[in-house]
């Protein structure tokens, strides 16, 4: 039985990844948390009561966090994080150095273990937000494209920064690491605060005739489910070919206009909503397309789940457990 522990293991990209390992008799998963984003709902609860899933509370922050984990792990997953764009914007310090404490520490508690294969760390597509500013950045984009920095005076940078200095951060520990870029995984229980949730709430909520503002309508995007994402972020970590390597995560195509993402949204619920484009949001890419041909030399996984489909999922669970239900959603 393989021993996995997954940090930000009740999040959204956690949750997942752990309901999709639990689903095999052969994993034992470690689930760490501190809670300050993800919450306590019916899906964890039901995940969290397989015998094969431990839920642990615990703030990465502190030094001491991971001293009394075991030593046994097979596969560790660091998905815990500072993230939101309004974290980023008003914390922009806690951020940077927060999200290197939180992978210093789990760096250490890797360190201990005595039969370890892998280290997977979730870093971010946004390191190639200064590459689009300030190059040529191809697109699609190749995990090999010069990176460039936006202005590190801006409270964006921050989280970018840390991630990137995560990832050297890997590549130098000595470990068996796999480093993940992950563009715009999206699905049931991420939050309000993200695009296609944000636009779903309000389409649901608007009546017929009404306007449904939609802040950049022309920038564009590869969206990923998030089924389609953790499966590849499982296969990438049973992969002897992605050690040390970086990879992105996410769908090839197509890509698309956050206005018909918009049109898609008021579609699936049935509402007869006028788009009203409003400014674009500052620091925001224009556009976002991983190249994903590196990825999939190493691992078979396509995406299966077209943009479609996947609002129409996200949306009906949203409107079951949120919007109706009444139940708890991310911060």
């Amino acid at each position: 039985m393989a021993k996995i522990l997954i940090t930000g293991g009740a999040g959204f990209m956690g949750g997942h990844l752990a309901s999709l390992l639990a689903s095999s008799d052969h994993h034992a998963l470690d689930l760490l948390d501190n809670f300050a984003r993800a919450v306590h709902d019916p899906f964890l609860e039901q995940l969290t009561t397989r015998p094969n899933v431990r839920l642990l509370t615990a703030d990465l922050l502190n030094p001491s966090a991971l001293d009394d984990l075991p030593a046994d792990y097979d596969l560790i997953f660091h998905l815990a994080a500072i993230i939101g764009v309004q974290h980023v914007l008003e914390r922009p310090y806690d951020v940077l150095t927060g999200n290197v404490r939180m992978l210093e520490n789990v760096l250490r508690a890797a360190r201990r273990q005595t039969r370890l294969s892998r280290l997977v760390f979730t870093s971010t597509s946004e390191v190639y937000a200064g590459s689009l500013l300030y190059l040529d950045l191809p697109i699609p984009t190749p995990e090999s494209t010069p990176i460039a920095l936006t202005a590190l005076n801006h409270p964006r940078t921050s989280y970018m920064l840390s991630k990137l200095y995560g990832e050297a951060m890997c590549l130098h520990a000595g470990l068996p690491v796999t480093l993940v870029r992950p563009h715009n995984v999206y699905g049931p229980r991420m939050g309000l605060v993200h695009v296609i949730p944000e636009l779903l709430r309000k389409a649901y909520r608007a009546h017929d005739g009404e306007t449904l503002e939609v802040a950049s309508v022309a920038h564009q995007r590869t969206f990923c489910f998030v089924e389609d994402g953790v499966g590849q972020l499982i296969s990438l970590a049973q992969a002897p070919a992605a050690v040390g390597g970086t990879f992105n995560l996410g769908t090839p195509g197509p890509e698309i206009p956050i206005g018909e993402v918009a049109r898609l949204v008021v579609e699936t619920v049935g509402r007869k909503l006028t788009i009203l484009p409003l400014p674009e949001t500052p620091g925001s890419p224009s556009r976002r397309r991983p190249d994903m041909s590196h990825t999939f030399a190493v691992i078979p996984d396509r995406p299966q789940i077209d943009l479609a489909e996947g609002i129409r999922r996200t949306f009906d669970w949203y409107r079951r457990h949120v919007f109706d239900g009444g139940g708890p959603s991310a911060a």
